[in-house]
C-alpha cells in the first residue's frame, strides 16, 4: 500500500462501502472496502496509512470483522454513540494528506474533515467497477408532486423512487430507481439515468440549485455553478407514509408472516438442516409469497453465529442440530417495492434454560418499548438498554432498537438510536422496527424485530407472527406482559 500512497501524492486513503450513489447496500463487486479487506458488512470503512490498514466497525459487525478481515488488517471496534469519522481522523495527521474519492462520500461527510488537508480522486484506486444495470421499472404509485422556491437537485435514491412513484426489481435486494432527478419549480422533472447526461446537465445549469450536502456526492456538487445547502424536505415527507402505503405495506408482512411461518415448520420437520439450505428454502418461500425480490439478503445463524448481529454467510456445513438455537432475520419486497423486515428465533427440539432466559429477557424488553408512550426513538431506545443492559450475565445488546423502513430496509427518520435524528418525534403513519437482542459470541444470540407503525398516538404491529412458545418462561414476565403477549400467537 505505501507504494500506491506514492504513486496517488497522498498520505492516507479513504476507502469506503458505498457505490456513487452513497447507497448502504452495494454489491460486493463495487464494494472498494471489501475489495481491501474481505469484510462483506453493510457499513463500515477503511483508512490506509502508510503501514497499516484500519478497518471501522461499529457494535453489529465487531465479531464478524474479527473473522473476514484479511491479515493484517487492524479492526477499530466501535462503541455505543461513537462517530466513525471522529475515530478516522485520530489516526491521521491534518497536516499530511488524506485521499478521498469524489463519487463515493457526500459533501457533507468531505465537509466534516474541515482543517484536513484533502486530495480528490476522480477514480477508486482500489475498486472503480460498477456492475452494468438494465432497468425494468414499474408503477407502484402516483408520482408526488413536489414543487419548492428553486430547481432541486435530488441523488438519494429512495427520494428519487418516492417522488417518481418508480420502482426497479431488476437488482437484487432494491427496489429503488437508479438515478438521479432534477426537479424543476412547477414540480415538473427529469430523470435521469445516465452520468454523462446528468453531468452535462449539472455543468450547463446557470441557476441557483438546491441540493443536500448529506446525500450529494463530491463529484456531482462540484459540477453545480450555484449550489444552494438545504436538508431535504423530501426525507420527512416519505417518511410519513399514505393509507395507500400503509395498505400496502399490511398486504406484504401478510405474506411475509406466512413465509417466516413456512420456514418454521420447514425447521420443525426436517433434520441435518445447513444455514444455506434454510436460507434457500426461505427465497423459495418468499417467491411462492408473491415477493419481487428479498429486501436484504437472509441471515440464518445457528447458534454462536447468530451472535453476530449482521451475519451474512449462511454456510453450507453449520447443521442445526437438537438443542440449538437458529435466528432468521429476513425481509422482501412485493408490488409496492416497501422493504418488510422481521427477525425470529427458533429452537431445533428442546431449549436450555439460559436460551430460555435469554429468549425471554428480549420478549420482554420488545414487549414494554412496543406498550410505551415515549414520543421520540431516542427514548425508546434508551428504554430498551435499561431494560437489557447489565441484565443478563455475559450477554450484551449492542445496537440501536431499531430503524426506519420504506423504500429501503433501513431509513430515517424515524431511528431507534441514540443517534441526534433519532430524537424527532414519531408521528402517525411512520413505519419502523422494534428489535432488542442479547448476544454472547461463545454461545448465541436471540434478537426479536417486529416492524412497526404509528397509528393515532400508538404503536401498531404490521407483523403478526407469533413467538417460539418453547422459548418463553413465563416466571420472568409479570402479569402485564403477559397479558401484552396475548396479541400475538405463540407457536
Amino acid at each position: 500500500m505505501k507504494e500506491l500512497l506514492k504513486k496517488l501524492e497522498i498520505d492516507y486513503l479513504l476507502v469506503n462501502s458505498t457505490n456513487k450513489y452513497l447507497v448502504e447496500y452495494s454489491a460486493l463487486s463495487e464494494n472498494a472496502r471489501f475489495t481491501l479487506t474481505g469484510f462483506s458488512g453493510s457499513t463500515g470503512d477503511a483508512l490506509v496509512t502508510e503501514d497499516n490498514i484500519y478497518l471501522f466497525v461499529d457494535g453489529r459487525y465487531h465479531t464478524q470483522a474479527d473473522n473476514e478481515a484479511m491479515e493484517g488488517i487492524t479492526v477499530i471496534k466501535l462503541g455505543l454513540g461513537q462517530k466513525q469519522d471522529e475515530e478516522i481522523r485520530k489516526f491521521i495527521n491534518p497536516q499530511k494528506i488524506l485521499g478521498i474519492v469524489s463519487t463515493k462520500v457526500s459533501q457533507a461527510r468531505l465537509e466534516s474533515f474541515k482543517g484536513q488537508k484533502i486530495k480528490l480522486l476522480d477514480k477508486d484506486p482500489i475498486n472503480d467497477y460498477t456492475e452494468a444495470h438494465n432497468s425494468e421499472k414499474t408503477m407502484a404509485f402516483k408520482p408526488i408532486t413536489y414543487k419548492s422556491s428553486k430547481p432541486t437537485f435530488i441523488s438519494n435514491l429512495e427520494e428519487v423512487s418516492y417522488l417518481t412513484g418508480l420502482r426497479d426489481f431488476s437488482k437484487d435486494c432494491s427496489s429503488k430507481i437508479w438515478g438521479k432527478l432534477f426537479v424543476n419549480t412547477d414540480g415538473h422533472f427529469t430523470l435521469f439515468e445516465n452520468d454523462k447526461d446528468c453531468d452535462k446537465f449539472l455543468s450547463n445549469f446557470e441557476s441557483e440549485l438546491l441540493i443536500d450536502k448529506s446525500s450529494i456526492n463530491v463529484h456531482d456538487y462540484n459540477l453545480i455553478k450555484n449550489p444552494i445547502n438545504r436538508t431535504s424536505e423530501i426525507k420527512y415527507m416519505k417518511s410519513i407514509k399514505t393509507e395507500k402505503e400503509i395498505e400496502a405495506y399490511k398486504d406484504a408482512f401478510k405474506r411475509t408472516d406466512l413465509a417466516v411461518k413456512a420456514i418454521r415448520e420447514y425447521i420443525e420437520t426436517h433434520d441435518n438442516l445447513s444455514e444455506y439450505d434454510i436460507a434457500q428454502q426461505l427465497r423459495e418461500e418468499f417467491i411462492k409469497s408473491g415477493a419481487k425480490g428479498l429486501s436484504f439478503n437472509s441471515i440464518v445463524a445457528i447458534n454462536k453465529h447468530s451472535a453476530l448481529a449482521h451475519y451474512s454467510k449462511n454456510d453450507k456445513d453449520t447443521l442445526l442440530n437438537d438443542g440449538d438455537l437458529v435466528l432468521i432475520d429476513c425481509g422482501a419486497y412485493y408490488e409496492s417495492g416497501l422493504a418488510t423486515d422481521i427477525t425470529r428465533v427458533f429452537v431445533k427440539g428442546c431449549p436450555n434454560s439460559t436460551q430460555k432466559r435469554v429468549y425471554t429477557k428480549v420478549l420482554k424488553a420488545f414487549l414494554n418499548c412496543y406498550h410505551s408512550d415515549l414520543k421520540t426513538g431516542y427514548e425508546i431506545d434508551t428504554l430498551a438498554h435499561t431494560i437489557l443492559d447489565g441484565d443478563v450475565e455475559d450477554f450484551v445488546f449492542t445496537h440501536g432498537l431499531g430503524h426506519g423502513i420504506g423504500i429501503n430496509v433501513h431509513e430515517a427518520p424515524p431511528a431507534l438510536n441514540q443517534t441526534d435524528i433519532a430524537k424527532t418525534e414519531i408521528k402517525n403513519n411512520m413505519t419502523f422496527t422494534i428489535e432488542p437482542g442479547l448476544y454472547n459470541p461463545k454461545y448465541f444470540g436471540v434478537r426479536l424485530e417486529n416492524s412497526c407503525y404509528q397509528k393515532e398516538g400508538k404503536i401498531c404491529s404490521f407483523v403478526k407472527m407469533g413467538y417460539e412458545g418453547k422459548l418463553i418462561d413465563y416466571n420472568l414476565l409479570n402479569e402485564q406482559e403477559k397479558k401484552w403477549l396475548k396479541e400475538f400467537e405463540i407457536l
